[in-house]
């Protein structure tokens, strides 16, 4: 029988001759298989002597039967993933399917009601009105009569309400209760999150989504009902009652905070009633709603310093998906009561495209984000552990939330002002406060920190995109942040007591970047920030040199209508424990319009020395400075501090001191980034624009080509931004670095910057070696003669780094010198051809 992939049995052809093997040569030669899929000849070899059932076949069929054991692995595998993709592309066309019919009915219910209108348009008062196209939601607000079962607190009553709230969700979900549109920027495709809407007329404000995610129905709904796990605005969800119902289902009675996105607003608070229960084609239904209008009972006296807002009936309709995971449609429909919080905010309480990217969309990421934790490695950058990393940022966002609402059972106490209202200062000294922080050294002796200050304040915002405000304070904290109030917060947790800031005469230098992790959409990241220090007094010598600040960046995407931008950041040592204390400090941007910002992703990287020289005469992106639309925000700056209680007043000054001239900051900042600025100016350019980008690739395509013979780019023209344009869309990774004794990477193009896991900021904070194994750089140094002599080499295929850690496979790449205008080494380039993620 001839050898074949799909037969493990039979043998290699050797000289016109088929080898079979016996079952015991099978077994032997798969289990050497598993501990080494590609052995070496000479590994064949020993092989062959240590295993005397294999004495008699040849080293050479050996060889052959490896190849083909690998060739049906990667059949296997390859099939694997091709019923995967196909099951998930049968899901997703069940879905639109689904979909399709939905808006189908709602075209015929809108043209029902047009012609309906049409034929009463000389009426005063529509008389009758047939309800067959209308929604359940629609008909029952209309028929709303004492026919109904009780409303009351007792188990009939309850159920009654939460058969109700199922029905009126359903009709939310898969029907046409509610008239949605596709959400502003969002494309549905295999990549997206999922099909968003949200509402279009109806009260209060209402989204919706649906997609498919790789869960059981069971724990998908586990998920979403701990809520405060993945919505980062719920401060806690109280289950208060529990009732089982007959169809197997179960009624709880909630109470649900939210923290108030600013402190210009009060926080809102939720009494509801959530029903879960299966429906009989198997889906699993999870669906909550205010509780008002119930005779006689439970009811949730108003709590102080929140409102009480309404949610409509909303939840998850979940339905087991044919081949593993589910299919899941979310609607959250809410009044946020806008009438409580000031004119110039009620866009943010009445935007449904907010509530989509704050709730509805962070749902369907929690849920992608655990299902490629339970189908990757359990272990991330840094060798964390997808949970420990969840919790560091959970800590972080609940700490500046709590900081900018200042509730006072938490023990926060508002001191007096200093005659200006503009920035806003607490204080808590409670235990339970200081024992969340964890403060303690690393050798176990308590912290002298016994009590924790805040000053906040919130500021408006006119005419710049929060995205590109918020990544110009990221990359550049010089601009904005006082070091040596850096050094104090560092020090203020430690064992020992700290001066104020006043007193130090050490100044940190630059700050590095360190990729930490980020979400599977990127829209939101975790790092670590080092302070470089450059010197410090002598009573420092407690602290360390370097100082380091765990990070929290959301927010970043232009292109994301209605998302809020953050920056949260907070003090930690080099020793980074997953239990380390954290004060979180940092800033909050939220859009208050929701038209859509377009604006050039990179455009903070050249901004500093704009602050500085102002007009510099450069031509200004044309997709910038053409965005002419007024937008505005809210910025809500809060800052914490860890002080000794007789410091309080001198540590109070600090803080409002040090606050307002972050704002004053800001503002100048703002002034810089905005479009009317930037046109008038013309002050500010891309990386992509600037004439020493452009220069660099001329020189590293006209190198290539003088030692290589033949053109990096196939486009045939020849302006320099023609041709940094090309070399920064190209496929291949291509990034320079410094011919030093350490060398640094300057330049990556977009690929390049992918493979590193990295920004142009981060990028010149990553060395070369960095990026090798000890092979690889062995490998590395013995070409570097050759380089430099010769002008290029090519090397073979292997593995490298990225930032964050991860191996990265390349089948070849090659290196060349780039020489400037005087023919003289500039830096050394590298290509990486047909990279991947291992």
């Amino acid at each position: 029988m001839a050898m074949s992939c799909k037969d493990g049995k039979t043998g290699s052809l050797d000289n016109g001759k088929y080898v079979r093997y016996t079952p015991e040569q099978v077994e032997a030669l798969e289990r050497l298989y598993h501990e080494c899929p590609k052995p070496s000849s000479i590994r064949r070899q020993q092989l062959i002597r240590e295993c005397p059932i294999l004495s008699n076949i040849e080293p050479k069929q050996i060889k052959v039967w490896f190849q083909n054991r690998r060739c049906r692995e990667k059949q296997r595998k390859e099939a694997s993933r091709l019923q995967a993709v196909n099951r998930k592309l049968t899901a997703m066309n069940k879905l639109l399917m689904e979909e399709n019919d939905r808006l189908q009915k709602q075209v015929s219910q809108l043209v029902y009601e047009n012609g309906y209108f049409r034929q009463h348009t000389q009426s005063t008062t529509l008389a009758t009105k047939d309800t067959s196209c209308e929604s359940v939601v629609t008909s029952g607000q209309h028929h709303l009569t004492p026919q109904h079962p009780p409303r009351d607190a007792s188990p009939a009553g309850l159920l009654s309400i939460a058969e109700e709230t199922l029905t009126e969700f359903l009709s939310k979900a898969t029907g046409t209760a509610v008239e949605w549109v596709q959400m502003p920027g969002m494309k549905p495709g295999p990549d997206s999150v999922g099909i968003v809407a949200i509402s279009h007329g109806c009260s209060g404000v209402a989204a919706r989504a649906c997609g498919l995610v790789g869960l059981e129905p069971t724990r998908v709904a586990e998920i979403l009902k701990d809520r405060p796990s993945w919505f980062r605005d719920c401060r806690a969800v109280e289950v208060l009652n529990v009732l089982p119902t007959a169809n197997g289902g179960t009624i709880e009675l909630l109470y649900m905070q939210l923290y108030a996105l600013t402190t210009l607003a009060p926080a809102r608070d939720f009494w509801l009633l959530r029903y879960t229960s299966v429906l009989e084609d198997g889906s699993l239904v999870v669906c909550e709603r205010s509780l008002k209008n119930i005779q006689n009972g439970p009811t949730m006296p108003p709590v102080q310093h929140f409102v009480r807002a309404e949610m409509l009936p909303s939840g998850y309709l979940i339905r087991p998906c044919e081949g593993g995971g589910s299919i899941i449609h979310i609607v959250d429909h809410m009044d946020l009561e806008p009438w409580s919080v000031p004119e110039v905010l009620r866009p943010l309480y009445e935007s449904s495209t907010v509530l989509a990217q704050k709730t509805t969309m962070a749902a369907l990421r929690q849920l992608r984000q655990m299902a490629q934790e339970v189908t990757q490695s359990s272990v991330n950058g840094w060798g964390r552990r997808p949970a420990a990393l969840r919790a560091l940022s959970q800590r972080l966002s609940r700490g500046f939330n709590e900081a900018v609402n200042g509730f006072t059972d938490e023990g926060w106490t508002v001191m007096g002002n200093d005659g200006m209202d503009d920035v806003t200062v607490l204080v808590n000294s409670s235990p339970d406060k200081l024992m969340g922080l964890n403060l303690s050294f690393a050798n176990g002796f308590p912290a002298v920190s016994n009590a924790v200050l805040c000053a906040k304040a919130s500021m408006l915002l006119q005419n710049v995109p929060p995205a590109i405000l918020l990544r110009f304070l990221r990359e550049h904290r010089s601009e904005w942040a006082d070091n040596n109030i850096d050094v104090y917060s560092a020090a203020a947790i430690k064992v020992g007591p700290c001066s104020l800031p006043g007193s130090r005469v050490g100044t940190f230098g630059s700050q590095v970047i360190l990729p930490l992790a980020h979400t599977i959409e990127h829209e939101e990241f975790m790092e670590v920030i080092k302070l470089e220090g450059v010197g410090h007094s002598p009573e420092d010598a407690i602290m360390p040199r370097d100082m380091f600040l765990l990070q929290l960046c959301s927010g970043m995407d232009e292109n994301a209508v209605g998302t809020c931008a953050e920056l949260i950041f907070a003090p930690i040592d080099a020793s980074f424990a997953d239990d380390a204390p954290l004060l979180p400090s940092g800033f909050r941007i939220i859009p208050l319009d929701s038209g859509k910002e377009t604006s050039s992703p990179n455009r903070t990287l050249d901004l500093a020395s704009a602050l500085e020289i102002g007009p510099a005469g450069n031509r200004a992106t044309n997709n910038y400075s053409t965005n002419s639309t007024c937008m505005r925000s809210v910025m809500t700056i809060a800052f914490e501090f860890a002080f000794e209680s007789h410091m309080q007043e001198h540590v109070a000054t600090m803080a409002r001191q040090y606050v307002r001239s972050i704002i004053s900051s800001v503002q100048r900042v703002a002034l810089a980034l905005s479009p009317s600025n930037i046109s008038s100016q013309a002050g500010l350019r891309t990386p992509l624009g600037t004439p020493e980008a452009q220069t660099l690739a001329r020189w590293i395509c006209n190198s290539y080509r003088c030692y290589l013979g033949v053109d990096l780019l196939k486009s045939s023209s020849e302006g320099s931004e023609s041709i940094l344009k090309n070399l920064w869309h190209h496929t291949d990774a291509v990034m320079c670095c410094s011919l030093k004794a350490l060398p640094v990477f300057t330049f990556a193009n977009q690929a390049g910057l992918d493979m590193l896991e990295t920004t142009l900021v981060a990028l010149q904070d990553i060395t070369l070696e960095k990026i090798f194994d000890d092979h690889g750089r062995k490998a590395l140094f013995a070409e570097f003669p050759q380089i430099m002599q010769q002008g290029f080499a090519c090397l073979q295929g292997g593995i490298c780094l990225s930032s964050m850690g991860r191996p990265v496979s390349y089948e070849r790449a090659v290196a060349w010198k780039v020489l400037n205008e005087e023919e003289t080494a500039h830096c050394i380039c590298f290509m990486f051809i047909n990279w991947s993620f291992v």
